[in-house]
């Protein structure tokens, strides 16, 4: 029992001397390599709201926090904080921010969903780029809104959800115009609008006015009848697609009014 207990007590000697030799080692070693930070990118991240959501362009807040210091991204880069965010960034850096932008949602660019055909039934993984794998998706419309979440699930802010009509639909009290709903979309049915701008044309079509007929009921069929009513010549038709300037729009409904597929609404 007694060599047993030596031999007990000698094992234990030695790890705990491993133990604080490699503690040792550690302490020195994080001194040695320890890497500077800047105080300001500090402070920057404090006021940061912190999503790590990427929609800046970077990897988080500490990298777009990094980069602003390094003059290398904007002041104003985050679309999360906006422009409250910007200033107290600018604040920080002694830079003055002027210019608070007009807020941007992200606006639908179909009103397809249960106006539009399905050619086939589709029995697989919700996501909207998986559907398309398939022929170019299961609507008749290879141009419209697919409706199976790929933007909801992009969305870290639980802004944006499917309704009943199988479109997408975006909590503006929710969101933070980040984009990401918008990049993550494969048919570019999301863009960002202006609160101002209120008349929009929901089709993204680029096909002939019988074959859009064919599959949607509400499709741009380009019959040129809003470019040749709109008294500011704001609205033109291009590849069969009717396409608004909203510098030139008064919002004047005109053009809501005489399309015969209700393509062009106001919101």
């Amino acid at each position: 029992m007694t060599e047993i207990s030596s031999f007990l007590v000698q094992s234990m000697a030695i790890l705990g001397g491993l133990g604080l030799a490699v503690g040792i080692m550690l302490i020195v070693a994080s001194r040695k390599f320890k890497v500077e930070t800047n105080p300001l990118v500090e402070e920057i991240i404090e006021v940061l709201p912190g999503g790590n959501c990427g929609a800046c362009g970077f990897a988080g807040c500490a990298d777009f926090a990094e980069r602003v210091v390094n003059d290398d991204a904007p002041i104003n880069g985050c679309p999360v904080g906006g422009f409250d965010v910007a200033k107290e960034i600018g604040g920080i850096l002694g830079q003055e921010v002027t210019g608070e932008g007009e807020a941007r949602y992200p606006f639908v660019r179909c009103n397809g969903g249960l106006n539009c055909v399905n050619r086939f039934e589709y029995d697989g993984i919700e996501d909207c780029k998986a559907v398309m794998m398939l022929s170019d998706g299961e609507k008749g419309c290879n141009y419209g809104c697919m409706g199976r979440g790929t933007c909801v699930r992009a969305c870290p802010f639980d802004a944006i959800s499917i309704g009943e009509d199988g479109l997408p639909h975006v909590n503006k009290n929710l969101c933070t115009s980040c984009g990401l709903c918008i990049a993550a979309c494969p048919n570019d049915i999301l863009v960002f609008a202006k609160e101002s701008e209120k008349v929009h044309v929901r089709c993204v079509s680029h096909d002939k006015g019988k074959a859009v007929k064919e599959v949607c009921t509400v499709g741009c069929i380009g019959c040129k009848l809003c470019e040749k009513n709109c008294p500011e010549g704001a609205i033109k038709v291009t590849d069969f697609l009717a396409v608004i300037d909203q510098d030139k729009c008064t919002g004047c409904g005109i053009c809501v009014e005489v399309c015969p597929q209700n393509t062009i609404e106001m919101r």
